[in-house]
C-alpha cells in the first residue's frame, strides 16, 4: 500500500495497492498523484519519504521535475514521518484488523471507503475536532438541539458509523 498525506490538512490525498511493487510502479503512482492534484491551487513543496528501496530515482525524479523538494527520513527514525506512522496505525487498528481482506478489489474498497470517511467525517484534534476537508472553512461551534434527529449510516459493514443530522 502506498499513500499520500498532506500534513497542512491531514488530508490523504492519493491511496494505492499492489501485491508486488516496485520502483517504476511507485514512480508510476506519483505521477498520478501528481495528475490528480494538478487541478488544485496549491502546489506541492515538499515530499517526505523513508530510505525504502522502491523509491528509487524514478520516483524521486517525478517530484524533482515539478518542482518538489524530495527529503529522505533518517534511517530508523519512525518519528520523523509520524504523520503517516500514525495514519498506517488508525487504518490497521480501526479496520484491517477487523476484517478478512480476500483480494486486492477488496482492499482497494476498504481503502477507499476508509480514505473518503478519514477526509470528511474523522474528527482529528489538530484540526480543532474538524475533518481535513472541513478544516479549511472555520466552521463556527454548532449547538445540536435538545432532542436533535440524526441519521447513521453504516459503511464497512457496520465498522464505520457516519452521522448527520436529519433534515
Amino acid at each position: 500500500m502506498l499513500f499520500f498525506i498532506s500534513l497542512e490538512s491531514r488530508r490523504i490525498e492519493f491511496v494505492a495497492s499492489t501485491a508486488n511493487p516496485t520502483g517504476a510502479w511507485v514512480a508510476q503512482q506519483a505521477r498520478n498523484l501528481l495528475m490528480a492534484l494538478d487541478g488544485r491551487g496549491q502546489p506541492l513543496r515538499f515530499l517526505i519519504h523513508d530510505r525504502d528501496a522502491k523509491f528509487s530515482g524514478g520516483c524521486d525524479h517525478v517530484f524533482r521535475s515539478e518542482g518538489i523538494a524530495v527529503i529522505r527520513t533518517p534511517v530508523r527514525a519512525p518519528n520523523a514521518n509520524a504523520h503517516a506512522e500514525r495514519w498506517v496505525g488508525s487504518v490497521r487498528r480501526e479496520y484491517l484488523d477487523r476484517l478478512l481482506i480476500f483480494s486486492r478489489r477488496q482492499l482497494e474498497h476498504v481503502l477507499r471507503v476508509y480514505t473518503r470517511h478519514y477526509n470528511r467525517h474523522r474528527p482529528h484534534r489538530a484540526l480543532a475536532l474538524c475533518p481535513p476537508e472541513q478544516a479549511d472553512r472555520n466552521p463556527s461551534p454548532l449547538r445540536a438541539p435538545a432532542y436533535a434527529q440524526l441519521n447513521r449510516r453504516d459503511l464497512l459493514g457496520g465498522l464505520i458509523h457516519e452521522y448527520e443530522r436529519a433534515a
